[in-house]
C-alpha cells in the first residue's frame, strides 16, 4: 500500500498561487525529502499533507484513503516541527506521552511506547527532566520521540535541524536516518539544505516557485539533473558554470562540478587562484578566469598552493553537463 498519494494539489492564497498542480506518490516505507529554496513552497505542501492547511485544488490519500477534507488528528500522521513545541511544565515522560493521554490510551499502553521510544532516542536518562534541563538536541529526540509513540502511519518533518548548531546537526541528521531504518516508517521531510536532502533521502523532490522541478534517487539527480536549476542547487560546492571561459554554443551555458576540474597546463581554460579553502581532507581553490568567470575547484588531500598563482584547469567533457538559455538541459557537454 501506497504511504501518501497526492493529486494535482495546488494552493493559492487570494490571487497569488504558491502551489501548481504537484502530483506525488510516497511509497510504503519510503524517505523522501522536499528540497528548494526559501519561498518555494514545501512547506505549504508538507501543512496540506498534515492538514493544517487546505488545497485550493487537487486529493491527499495516506495509507490509501482520502483526507482531503479530514482535520489533522485523525489523518494518521505525526509532525516533527522546526520548534520543539515542547510543554515546559511537563518533564520528557509526560511531553512524550501527553498525545497517548489525550487518545485515551491505556497506562500499560502508554508505558510500552513510551519506554520503546526512550530506549530508541537514547533519552532514558532524561525522562524526568524538563525541557529548559535539556540541550537543543536533547530536546528535539523527544519532539521526535513523541512522534515515535504515536505510531502514525506518516512521519512529517519540518526543517528540524534547522535550530542546532553544526555538529548537534550532523549527530540528529544520523539519529533521524537510524530511526527511519529501525521503524521501516514512511517519511516526508522538509529541508532547504541540500546535505540533508542528499544524505537522508531515498528520493528527494526539488521544488522552485511551487512546481516540482524533477524527482529521484539522490545519485540521480546529481548525476542527472534536468536543468540547470537543479544542478546547481544540489552539491557542495555547487556546480560551476561557464559561457564564457570555454567554447559553448552561443547562448549556452556549460557546468561543470568542483571535483571534475582539475589542474592542467594547457587544459580548457585557465585563470589565477584568488582564494583557498584548506579543509584538510581537501582542497578548495578559488579561480577567477581571463574571462572574469569564478570557479571552484575541489581537490582531494592538502595542496601547497597560494593565493595569485596562475593555473591551468581541464576536464573531461563526459563529466560536463550543457544547458541552454531558458536552463533547459541539452543533450551533449561542449569539450
Amino acid at each position: 500500500m501506497t504511504a501518501l498519494v497526492l493529486e494535482g494539489v495546488s494552493k493559492s492564497f487570494g490571487k497569488t498561487q504558491v502551489l501548481h498542480d504537484i502530483s506525488l506518490t510516497v511509497e510504503d516505507g519510503e524517505f523522501v525529502v522536499f528540497v528548494g529554496p526559501s519561498g518555494c513552497g514545501k512547506s505549504t505542501l508538507l501543512r496540506i499533507i498534515a492538514g493544517l492547511d487546505t488545497a485550493t485544488q487537487g486529493r491527499v490519500l495516506i495509507g490509501g484513503q482520502d483526507v482531503t477534507d479530514v482535520p489533522p488528528a485523525k489523518r494518521g500522521i505525526a509532525m516533527v516541527f522546526q520548534s520543539y513545541a515542547l510543554y515546559p511544565h511537563l518533564n520528557v515522560r509526560g511531553n512524550m506521552a501527553l498525545g497517548l493521554r489525550q487518545e485515551n490510551q491505556s497506562k500499560a499502553v502508554i508505558d510500552r511506547r513510551v519506554s520503546k521510544a526512550s530506549a530508541m532516542l537514547s533519552l532514558d536518562d532524561f525522562l524526568a527532566r524538563r525541557p529548559a534541563e535539556l540541550s537543543g538536541g536533547q530536546r528535539q529526540r523527544v519532539a521526535i520521540g513523541r512522534a515515535i509513540v504515536r505510531e502514525p502511519k506518516l512521519f512529517l518533518f519540518d526543517e528540524p535541524l534547522s535550530n542546532l548548531d553544526a555538529a548537534l546537526r550532523v549527530n540528529t541528521r544520523v539519529e533521524i536516518a537510524d530511526l527511519h531504518r529501525s521503524l521501516s516508517a514512511s517519511m516526508v521531510y522538509v529541508t532547504h539544505d541540500q546535505t540533508e536532502a542528499m544524505t537522508l533521502a531515498d528520493r528527494i523532490v526539488v521544488l522552485r516557485d511551487g512546481h516540482v522541478e524533477q524527482i529521484g534517487t539522490p545519485m540521480e539527480l546529481y548525476n542527472n539533473p534536468i536543468n540547470r536549476f537543479v544542478a546547481g542547487f544540489l552539491g557542495a560546492p555547487s556546480m560551476n558554470f561557464l559561457e564564457r571561459s570555454v567554447d559553448v554554443p552561443t547562448g549556452a551555458v556549460l557546468g561543470i562540478r568542483p571535483e571534475h576540474l582539475r589542474l592542467q597546463d594547457g587544459g580548457q581554460t585557465a585563470g589565477t587562484v584568488t582564494h583557498v579553502e584548506r579543509l584538510g581532507g581537501d582542497t578548495n581553490l578559488l579561480v577567477t578566469t581571463g574571462a572574469g568567470e569564478r570557479l571552484v575547484v575541489r581537490l582531494f588531500g592538502q595542496h601547497a598552493i597560494e593565493v595569485g598563482t596562475e593555473v591551468g584547469l581541464g576536464f573531461d567533457p563526459a563529466d560536463a553537463f550543457l544547458f541552454g538559455a531558458d536552463g533547459a538541459r541539452l543533450p551533449a557537454a561542449a569539450g
